[in-house]
């Protein structure tokens, strides 16, 4: 996304005249700047540790769906030692496979599910602060969201089904009754299990 925005430049010059764009004091929504860099730290802390659960998720499926048998725990040290990528919890990656060689996800780790909880608070007042000020944290918040996806029982995708069923009458499952299909008359009128009872 960033990619594609930067290379908009002149787009974004006349967008930022004409787009309207939050108002609020910096100094408000961060009012310790010293606290604040301790929050990012952990922020981005977290974040790492979601694209390197993602990364892994992705080799191990590819590993699975092509037969390679890949050992993640020498993936992990070998980027320590000759890739750009030489973070210092890769040692802990290599751990955390060595310990559950067919680890379905880092998150589940002890180290890095204790690391992404201890990090939760300050997790989210970098990104609601950064929604207030207007500044786009893409990696950030998309690594959120995927943790909280990835930690819910429940996801809030029964809300398409619902959309289904109000513009089309598709129907939805209940959640209380599995199996059991309805369809709920959205708008007061229409009502039949139609496609064409509703002009929506």
């Amino acid at each position: 996304m960033f990619m594609c925005l930067s290379a908009l430049k002149d787009e974004r010059v006349v967008a930022s005249e004409r787009l309207t764009r939050p108002h609020a004091n910096h100094d408000e929504v961060i009012p310790d700047k010293r606290d604040f860099i301790k929050h990012i730290s952990k922020a981005l802390y977290a974040s790492k540790i979601v694209s390197y659960a993602q990364g892994f998720m992705l080799m191990a499926e590819a590993s699975r769906k092509f037969g390679w048998n890949l050992n993640f725990g020498a993936i992990a040290l070998m980027w320590r030692g000759g890739c750009i990528i030489r973070s210092r919890f890769l040692g802990d990656i290599k751990k955390a496979f060595d310990k559950k060689r067919d680890l379905a996800n880092l998150l589940l780790d002890d180290f890095f599910s204790k690391a992404t909880a201890e990090a939760q608070t300050s997790w989210r007042v970098v990104i609601t602060s950064a929604i207030r000020l207007g500044i786009p944290v893409p990696a950030m918040s998309s690594a959120l969201a995927f943790y909280d996806g990835y930690s819910r029982k429940v996801l809030p995708a029964n809300l398409l089904q619902a959309q289904r069923d109000y513009f089309g009458a598709h129907t939805y499952e209940l959640m209380n009754s599995p199996g059991k299909w309805v369809h709920t008359n959205w708008t007061g009128h229409g009502g039949r299990v139609t496609s064409n009872a509703y002009n929506a």
